[in-house]
């Protein structure tokens, strides 16, 4: 008898420990502590549109959740990348490996979303891009924790390259940010603009933060081309079209296409320069109920409309917290799962999908300035021309280099 005591025994710790095993896992939060990184261009080119408004964004949304996940707090960080691959690179590890940084979103540079995406892969790190545009982010660049979610150079191009050419502007010469994003801009717009009979005259490519566009500007004149196609952004943008405007360009028929625009812009230029210009994006403010009530709360603390990307972080940051509390914990594998498996339907998004490429699909929209007249406020600067389901906006599987894509 004393002799089987200590099997009974085993047996007994043993089925302990397999009902122990077999219990649902309990809810945690690493570090105890939810940590979100906001990093952008803080007070580059680029700042207007993104900078301390997506910051304040990202804040607004961990608010709106209740300031905690699973019972921890949620912190927000922030940090200016100066638009310069190293130091996004920097920061980031700097936050990975010290701050103990979970997610971060923002990166409104594609040579810094890129560097910061290839980290997150390396570290199993979830990264939310909401600035950058390069389609690099989810083809050749791909990993399994980046999620591209406002908008991308083949949507932008496609969209407004589409509604150009089939408007007769069927010849185009480009003027390029010389680096990741003007490069897919351009190449992903020729695309578009080839596939309808279009062509392309020629580009010319210019440096980051330009302030004199004139030598640019006079080879686009000089090009005869009736499209002059501004593949940059922010700052770049507004010189390039203020110049233009002095160079008697777009009085004497060739017409000035910003293919990445957003409301900051306009309201920087005036309703007089751009009205009628087209272009296109993945938010706007004035769009609906929806859109306009989270816009207003917005305005109330930064004291302008949000931007696609500023609107765009706050989606990207409530749906990141909801993946959290949906998986129980807040592992990065889990909570890309549940981030995959999601109907996103927000103000921003409706029925907005992540596919297996990290690329958030979602409905795009071609806009158009107003003219002077039309305008009813300080920010009513634009119409909705057309809306473009995501499924059409954005790259097929079937064209995508995605390691993870099986042809």
């Amino acid at each position: 008898m004393n002799s089987l005591f200590p099997v009974a025994a085993l047996s007994l710790s043993l089925l302990a420990t397999t009902s122990g095993m077999a219990a649902p896992p309990k809810e945690t939060v690493s570090d105890g502590v939810v940590k979100i990184g906001v990093l952008t261009d803080m007070s580059g080119v680029y700042s207007t549109l993104g900078g301390k408004g997506t910051q304040v964004a990202v804040e607004m949304a961990a608010q709106d959740f209740g300031g905690k996940v699973l019972g921890k707090p949620i912190v927000v960080i922030g940090a200016d990348h100066q638009n310069k691959a190293d130091i996004a690179s920097a920061k980031a590890r700097e936050w990975f490996d010290n701050e103990k940084v979970d997610m971060i979103t923002g990166l409104l540079n594609s040579g810094c979303a890129l560097a910061v995406q290839k980290l997150g892969g390396d570290k199993k790190r979830i990264v939310m891009v909401t600035g950058a545009a390069s389609t690099d982010l989810t083809n050749k660049a791909w990993t399994p924790y980046g999620i591209h979610y406002v908008y991308d150079t083949y949507a932008l191009g496609k969209v407004t390259g589409q509604a150009v050419v089939q408007t007769g502007g069927k010849s185009w010469f480009f003027i390029t940010a010389d680096y990741a994003f003007g490069q897919s801009l351009e190449q992903n717009t020729t695309l578009f603009v080839n596939k309808l009979g279009g062509k392309v005259l020629g580009s010319v490519r210019h440096p980051l933060s330009t302030a004199d566009f004139s030598s640019y500007l006079l080879q686009a004149q000089s090009s005869g081309a009736q499209i002059i196609g501004l593949a940059n952004a922010g700052g770049d943008t507004i010189n390039a079209i203020k110049q233009a405007r002095e160079f008697g360009i777009g009085q004497k028929g060739q017409k000035l296409v910003g293919l990445l625009i957003f409301d900051t812009d306009i309201k920087s230029l005036g309703l007089t320069a751009a009205q009628g210009m087209q272009f296109t994006s993945g938010f706007y403010w004035d769009r609906d109920e929806g859109t306009r009530a989270f816009s207003r709360r917005f305005f109330a603390i930064h004291k302008a409309m949000p931007t696609m990307d500023q609107a765009g972080a706050y989606s990207a940051t409530m749906n990141y917290l909801k993946a959290i509390k949906a998986a129980g914990n807040d592992d990065p594998d889990a909570v890309m799962a549940k981030l995959k498996a999601m109907d996103i339907s927000d103000f921003f998004a409706v029925h907005g999908k992540i596919r297996i490429d990290g690329r958030m699909v979602h409905d795009m929209y071609l806009m158009e300035v107003k003219k002077p007249s039309e305008s009813k406020g300080e920010w009513d600067l634009l119409k909705i021309v057309k809306t473009v389901p995501g499924d059409e906006a954005y790259m097929p599987l079937s064209e995508s280099t995605c390691p993870a894509v099986k042809k």
